[in-house]
């Protein structure tokens, strides 16, 4: 082997025409069947961005961890019902939206005290204008958790109002007005919004 630094530079791997890993029919074969190695793949691939919607819908770090467990652990289940249209990762998202959601409300009528603005940690401020983390987890926190649900699932993940409304099982006018009183109400925490 020769010992010249130019000589050892590291060629590119030529790019592979192979499907992105969430594409492949093989790879969703292998997490329907449960297979560990595929879902310790999707863990690794989606986990983070999982938890950071789920954190912003629970608004509790515990329950949104439970529901990204929960989400993987019932994967090969729920993947019984996907139609592999679309993109894999937008339809974990929805999984994961309906689950977060469903926990909230569980563990909201079991609660007496509702939780504070502290227990709120946005990942990512990347999408909401206006702000650093900390301030925008701390007005996010302000918001009752119905205005929160609208302003994340809407301003955050980018859904519509009819798909708001499906999810939240209220009406579109519903979800249009609970957006406007959210960006109300953030408005003079976080500047302008969109």
């Amino acid at each position: 082997m020769p010992s010249s630094s130019a000589s050892a530079a590291v060629r590119p791997e030529p790019r592979s025409e192979a499907p992105p890993l969430d594409q492949s029919p093989a790879w969703l074969a292998a997490l329907r069947a449960g297979n560990p190695d595929a879902i310790t793949a999707c863990y690794r691939e989606h986990a983070g961005a999982l938890l950071t919607l789920a954190l912003r819908l629970t608004g509790e770090r515990a329950d949104a961890e439970d529901v990204v467990q929960d989400v993987f652990v019932g994967l090969p289940e729920a993947l019984r019902r996907y139609e592999e249209r679309g993109v894999f990762a937008a339809w974990l998202r929805g999984l994961t939206t309906r689950h977060a959601l469903g926990v909230h409300r569980r563990v909201r009528n079991r609660r007496e005290v509702p939780h504070g603005a502290e227990s709120l940690t946005v990942a990512s401020s990347a999408a909401i204008p206006g702000g650093d983390t900390a301030h925008i987890e701390r007005a996010l926190g302000t918001l009752t958790d119905t205005l929160r649900h609208v302003f994340v699932l809407r301003v955050i993940e980018g859904h519509s109002h009819a798909e708001i409304a499906a999810l939240l099982g209220i009406t579109t006018g519903t979800s249009e007005v609970r957006l406007s009183r959210a960006i109300k109400a953030l408005r003079g925490q976080l500047g302008d919004l969109k």
